[in-house]
């Protein structure tokens, strides 16, 4: 009969639970349904929010023939098989291009990405992607610019009771006799995740003593995840959960966990540019100027496991693994760069400073363009005393030193240049 979470999957959008902004009355899913201009697209969210789902349900009520492939088991060979098969489809049916939908597209390679591109391009197919990474990152360019990209969220508190409501009417989950007492431990283990959820309740119930009431309490969550849900699984639950431990160990600086955790992922499988590129983000975000030499051995790594694969790879991984978590920590850099982020967003674009702009022509130069500016090399010491932001932020600071030998040595440099002139 399947797992609850396959028993449940909706075909429609109206028992579709979550993701309003795209798929509730008006919004642009729905209506690329309703009006049947169906253009390529990527589908960027946490795992377990609807992104297979949604491709199915866009598949069946456009009554288009529907491809399918995941990006892991798939070869470029695979790739050009089905556009074959799209582009005979194509003719002997709607004349609607077909839907292609590959999960995990962040897990193409550039050759399989390229692969595609000539398809989406002339309207063979038009392709529906998922993908939990960033495909600004990890789909090329001339790919990405030819598809819309919809981003989709963790279920909030109240969709992940209605997606509980439901699973507890399910025929087979009605066979026991179930009293929902605290749903917190449900709601903490799912984290907005709808097949956690409906994996959890399942094996809530379905493994106490058969013909015995359940009565679901945090107490017997808690006890049943613990025991049941040890064996790491690479494509589900827990796949999430020991990269979360892994970079918090190495963030913590506990070098032993970090062994740990990345033995954990060797062991069950794990892609390992996948370790790699998570490495690369931590070298950046949580050792940053602390050890700059961090984010250059993440970088080498990332390389070298990309020319290794397996079993060579988990050798260079640990090295950086050990490497990053006895670094010192900062994440000065990050927080730099989200302060001037934020500060962007609320102030606008504000305009440069006349002395800052380029004057490439004569009218520039007579509109004072670069009049004032003073170049830093002509100084003592390479600087100058001289304003750099737009006139309205002038003494603002972004960044900020913290508490670590290399980023006191600039703190030291950059007092000596501006001495307390910038305020937080």
């Amino acid at each position: 009969m399947g797992p609850l979470a396959e028993r449940l999957r909706p075909d429609t959008f109206d028992n579709y639970i979550g993701q309003k902004h795209l798929v509730g009355p008006g919004a642009v899913l729905r209506k690329m349904v309703e009006t049947g201009k169906i253009g390529s697209f990527i589908l960027w969210g946490p795992p377990g929010v609807g992104k297979t789902t949604l491709a199915h349900i866009i598949a069946k009520r456009s009554g288009r023939t529907f491809f399918s492939l995941s990006a892991v088991h798939s070869s470029v060979k695979d790739v050009r098989d089905v556009i074959d098969k799209a582009e005979k489809s194509r003719f002997f049916q709607t004349g609607e291009p077909p839907i292609l939908f590959i999960d995990e597209i962040h897990r193409f390679s550039k050759s399989q990405q390229d692969s595609l591109l000539g398809a989406v391009e002339n309207g063979t197919v038009v392709l529906i992607g998922a993908t939990t990474e960033n495909p600004s990152f990890e789909v090329i360019t001339p790919l990405l610019s030819r598809c819309q990209v919809y981003t989709l969220e963790a279920l909030d508190e109240d969709e992940l009771n209605q997606l509980l409501q439901m699973a507890l009417r399910d025929p087979v989950m009605q066979s026991r006799k179930v009293e929902l007492k605290e749903t917190g431990a449900l709601f903490q283990a799912a984290g907005g995740d709808a097949r956690k959820l409906l994996n959890a309740i399942e094996l809530v119930v379905t493994t106490e003593p058969e013909g015995a009431d359940v009565v679901v309490t945090d107490e017997l969550v808690a006890s049943k995840l613990q025991k049941n849900l040890l064996m790491y699984d690479k494509l589900g639950e827990m796949h999430y959960d020991i990269i979360s431990a892994f970079i918090k160990s190495i963030r913590g600086s506990d070098p032993q966990a970090a062994v740990y955790w990345l033995a954990r992922m060797v062991e069950g499988g794990e892609d390992p540019e996948f370790i790699a590129r998570r490495l690369l983000i931590s070298a950046s975000e949580d050792i940053g100027l602390a050890n700059p030499n961090a984010v250059l051995l993440a970088n080498a790594c990332f390389d070298a496991v990309k020319k290794l694969g397996w079993p060579e790879s988990r050798i260079v991984l640990s090295e950086t693994a050990v490497y990053l978590a006895t670094s010192p920590k900062s994440n000065s850099a990050y927080l730099a760069i989200d302060a001037a982020l934020a500060e962007v967003r609320q102030s606008g674009n504000l305009p440069v400073p006349l002395h800052l702009r380029n004057a490439p022509t004569r009218l520039m130069k007579q509109m004072n363009y670069g009049k004032g500016y003073r170049y830093a090399h002509d100084f003592p010491g390479h600087f100058v005393d001289q304003q750099y932001l737009p006139d309205a932020l002038q003494d603002r600071v972004f960044w900020e030193s913290q508490e670590n030998e290399a980023e006191a040595r600039l703190a030291h440099r950059m007092k000596n240049c501006w001495g307390n002139k910038r305020k937080s």
